[in-house]
């Protein structure tokens, strides 16, 4: 870094994505140009530039380096999720933390609405049979109609329901507070009977929930064994919400028609599992966040907050604020 004195943003040298972090620098540059914005491309800059930073944003941010951060006021954390950061420390230094909330919800969608076709369409077999240039008609069913089950109505949970809307389904959202509605045909909660009585009439099954002591371990044996048997699961949450013995067992004997998992437990999937084995599931490497947009709306979010903060100083409500 060139700068000799503080820059009003500092940004960590980790990206995501395979995308260069400069790319992120850059995009906010772009849209604070009365601003300073510096980028630390080692650890050595990242201990010095932190020192006096006031304003920081990162993918991650290290208890070592934390501790480091004389003046921090704000950490904008680049991922949606918050559970790796040392929250409890930045809590008891009175840090304001933002997550990236919202960034994900166009191409998660598109790849949520990309899986369910891809199995009512059952591509997965007609690639098989081009491999053997085997022409041969096959069964495949039709989305119209179909009741789909979204286990999250946060950003990315909406943004499926709005790319599902014109193509006729039914849809059930399963959220916390279902008092307070949703996008979606019916809103239920986590209650076991109303969750239950779910599964026995979806057809595809979303989730896109954060991982809590609720959704742990959420499709367990008994779930598998209630949810209708012609039905596909999706997940684009995390790993554990599915116990993963129990995903394969549901395979094996036939208790779901297929599954698309862009996140498993463990993770990465190592190279022995039983999952990759099986012809009617799809596996991505956790590569449903990736969009060529992502620095641009996360600059988005991090622009509007230093704005805010010009304007109201340390009262400033903060978008994406998960802290204090």
């Amino acid at each position: 870094m060139s700068e000799t004195t503080a820059p009003d943003v500092l940004v960590l040298r980790k990206g995501t994505h395979g995308i260069p972090i400069e790319q992120y620098a850059d995009a906010i540059r772009d849209r604070l140009p009365d601003h300073t914005v510096g980028l630390a491309r080692t650890p050595a800059e990242e201990r010095e530039a932190i020192r006096d930073a006031t304003f920081v944003t990162g993918m991650t941010l290290e208890e070592d380096l934390l501790d480091a951060a004389e003046n921090l006021s704000v950490f904008a954390c680049a991922y949606a999720g918050t559970g790796h950061l040392p929250l409890e420390e930045l809590e008891e230094r009175d840090v304001a933390v933002t997550n990236a909330s919202g960034v994900h919800g166009p191409n998660i969608g598109e790849h949520v609405l990309g899986a369910i076709l891809h199995f009512t369409r059952r591509f997965h077999v007609g690639a098989r049979r081009q491999r053997r240039r085997e022409w041969r008609h096959y069964r495949a069913h039709e989305l119209q109609g179909s009741t789909v089950t979204v286990v999250g109505l946060g950003a990315i949970g909406r943004a499926v329901c709005d790319r599902l809307e014109p193509f006729g389904v039914e849809t059930i959202g399963v959220r916390y507070t279902p008092e307070k509605g949703g996008p979606t045909d019916e809103v239920i909660g986590f209650d076991d009977a109303a969750f239950d009585d779910a599964l026995a009439r979806t057809d595809y099954l979303v989730l896109a929930c954060p991982l809590t002591e609720t959704t742990r371990g959420l499709l367990d044996r008994e779930a598998f064994v209630t949810i209708d048997p012609e039905a596909v699961l999706v997940n684009v949450a995390r790993g554990p919400v599915v116990e993963t013995d129990a995903l394969v067992e549901a395979l094996r004997s036939n208790w779901i028609r297929g599954a698309s998992l862009d996140v498993t437990d463990p993770e990465p999937l190592p190279e022995e599992h039983p999952l990759w084995t099986f012809e009617n599931v799809q596996i991505t490497p956790h590569n449903a966040g990736h969009t060529p947009q992502y620095y641009d709306r996360l600059a988005d979010i991090v622009a509007e907050n230093v704005t805010r903060i010009d304007a109201d100083g340390a009262d400033a409500d903060l978008e994406n604020q998960v802290l204090p």
